[in-house]
């Protein structure tokens, strides 16, 4: 499947992309009057728990849950304008308007030094650094009302195409250690646009979660010279019991120490670092399989179930051998009209309470309920 990338800019200096499965024309210019992007990003070390936080006070003004009929993501259609210029499309990434990270992040001045003379490095403690990296929104669709989980399998291939695309160009960024692709559905997760998208975030540092699989993954190598992800992946396989739907090329499970009620990864079944790695084959296959995974989220309540899907991808520059590509995709509904909660034990001491075992999540999804 051949896919046509057009690029153009929006008002403000943004870049925007329109990903077409046919040889389309994209010429249509973005006409509003807005202000240059302005950030104040940074990231801050938290020594106590060796990892990077991400502070942007400038995302307080964000666009938050406006009515359907001034959604910023629909086309610009009869005089309104949109942050699409276009007046339909198939799939769009553009660059954030309210970003977390920003290539053109600066640091501003250390609110502990009112003297403003001591560099960011100088103190080990309080260790500040320009929030250098970039935010994209991916449209999936110009339609409004629709999901991701209603898309064809050729519009899946697309937006594959697109994420493809944004990985390679994002890990080439000076400063970009990890590229993150990921979709958050449902108010109850706190999407604040309801019209079908996801984003994607590149870090200048290697986020815990992927930082701490690719340690195990390292501490596995070295034990027994193979991947970990494709051990886990062949014992879950043997099992069985776990198992959600497999083809000749992926697998879709619910991992063994489950965190959330409902859980589902879905695994290339060969070692793969990453989703530009994936063969054409792979990603026709993969937008099944996916699109299969969603609608039966989608099924195990009366209501559309909340979800996020992310995407688990090697760093840019280092451990890439240690990764295994694998989406997890998750919902916070653990029965109709009741969400988990993350309660004390989970957000105070980071260990996870289950109220579903894994076996009889993985049965709702196969439809055995």
């Amino acid at each position: 499947m051949t896919v046509r990338k057009t690029e153009t800019l929006l008002a403000d200096g943004r870049a925007l992309y329109y990903f077409d499965s046919a040889d389309v024309v994209r010429d249509a210019k973005d006409t509003r009057d807005l202000p240059p992007t302005t950030t104040s990003s940074e990231i801050r070390w938290d020594p106590l728990l060796d990892q990077w936080v991400v502070i942007a006070s400038h995302r307080q003004t964000r666009t938050f849950l406006p009515p359907a009929d001034e959604c910023p993501l629909d086309p610009s259609r009869d005089g309104r304008q949109t942050e699409i210029p276009a007046d339909d499309y198939e799939v769009v990434v553009f660059e954030n308007r309210f970003p977390s990270l920003s290539t053109g992040a600066v640091l501003g001045a250390d609110p502990d030094d009112p003297t403003h003379e001591r560099r960011p490095d100088d103190d080990p403690l309080f260790t500040r650094r320009p929030g250098i990296g970039r935010c994209e929104v991916v449209c999936f669709t110009s339609d409004h009302s629709a999901s991701f989980s209603s898309l064809s399998p050729e519009r899946v291939e697309t937006v594959l195409d697109a994420w493809v695309d944004r990985t390679e160009q994002l890990n080439a960024l000076p400063g970009v250690e990890q590229v993150f692709v990921f979709e958050n559905r449902g108010e109850e997760i706190g999407v604040t646009l309801s019209h079908p998208h996801g984003q994607i975030y590149a870090y200048p540092f290697v986020p815990p979660r992927m930082r701490r699989q690719n340690e195990s993954a390292r501490r596995y190598r070295d034990r027994t010279g193979e991947c970990l992800h494709c051990s886990v992946l062949a014992a879950e396989r043997s099992a069985g019991v776990r198992i959600v739907h497999e083809t000749d090329l992926f697998t879709v499970l619910v991992p063994h120490a489950a965190r959330w009620p409902y859980e589902a990864h879905v695994y290339p079944r060969r070692h793969t670092p990453d989703l530009p790695s994936l063969t054409g084959e792979e990603r026709a296959d993969l937008a099944r399989v996916y699109l299969d995974l969603l609608r039966r989220f989608d099924s195990l309540f009366p209501t559309p179930t909340p979800y996020i899907a992310a995407w688990m991808q090697a760093p840019a520059r280092h451990d890439r051998h240690l990764a295994h590509l694998h989406a997890q995709v998750f919902s916070i509904r653990r029965a109709a009209g009741k969400l988990k909660y993350l309660a004390g034990s989970e957000s105070g001491a980071g260990v996870w309470v289950n109220d579903i075992t894994p076996e009889r999540a993985a049965a709702a999804l196969r439809g055995e309920q």
